[in-house]
């Protein structure tokens, strides 16, 4: 499986990474057709996001045929299957446009319910990190080195990553900002690359609101083997997306969700 999800993380970078910082029309998902959307009705698409999630659809029908398929560009496809994938071809469109090198092709597995491998692919940094039963690796320039979360157990000795403090709603912005304020250095921006550096332990935890299944399912497996902990804020299984709490371990997961109960 590990060798197949390489293989995927090929297939996808020939799609994006030749477009990536490129002049690239870039379409709006929240435009209705034959109009504009107000400045903060924006969730960009590019042919990058559609070429790639194609050139990963085909593959994987060519192996696994039969599986469901979950893309966020194209829905579902054999949707009856229990077991299948979820494909987020450019998980961070946003920083793609802009060129920030923050942005990963997410892609993982699933047998029923459960997330049982996952990949995030960053091609202009080159790296992989892969998870399957057997374990989790950052595989780059054919090295594979083992991936391990920090042992950090408290907030005050905490790194926290978000996306964007523009991702929370009322409902949820205040719990993120007592989470801010109780951790040691906040920062902002990486979308898919966060949850990888956890798992790599650079950082110690990811808190973000309104996740899709696509933007959070293919990083589980990649968390979970690494020695991490990934769920929703109150504690339930963030395959589905929702409000995503990822931690280092079982004791600051914890310690930060209470401070998100308030």
């Amino acid at each position: 499986m590990k060798d197949f999800l390489l293989h995927l993380a090929a297939v996808s970078a020939a799609q994006t990474l030749p477009r990536f910082r490129t002049q690239l029309s870039v379409d709006n998902k929240l435009a209705a057709e034959g109009q504009e959307a107000e400045a903060s009705q924006f969730d960009p698409v590019t042919q990058a996001d559609r070429e790639a999630e194609k050139a990963i659809r085909k593959a994987i029908a060519e192996r696994f045929a039969g599986d469901r398929i979950l893309g966020e560009e194209f829905g579902v496809t054999n949707d009856g299957a229990a077991n299948g994938w979820i494909i987020d071809p450019v998980d961070g469109t946003r920083a793609f446009i802009s060129g920030v090198p923050l942005w990963g092709t997410l892609i993982g597995r699933h047998e029923g319910d459960c997330m049982v491998a996952g990949l995030m692919h960053q091609p202009f940094t080159g790296e992989s990190y892969v998870a399957t039963s057997q374990g989790a690796w950052l595989v780059r320039n054919g090295v594979e080195t083992p991936l391990s979360t920090s042992d950090v157990t408290h907030l005050n000795r905490a790194k926290l990553l978000t996306t964007s403090p523009r991702i929370f709603s009322p409902d949820t912005q205040a719990p993120y900002d007592r989470l801010e304020a109780a951790c040691r250095l906040p920062r902002y921006g990486c979308d898919c690359y966060a949850y990888a550096l956890l798992a790599g332990g650079h950082i110690d935890l990811v808190a973000e609101a309104g996740l899709q299944t696509y933007d959070i399912a293919p990083l589980i497996p990649i968390i979970e083997r690494a020695g991490g902990v990934v769920r929703t804020w109150d504690g339930g299984s963030a395959k589905d997306g929702g409000n995503v709490l990822a931690a280092a371990n079982e004791t600051l997961f914890e310690e930060a969700a209470k401070v998100l109960r308030g």
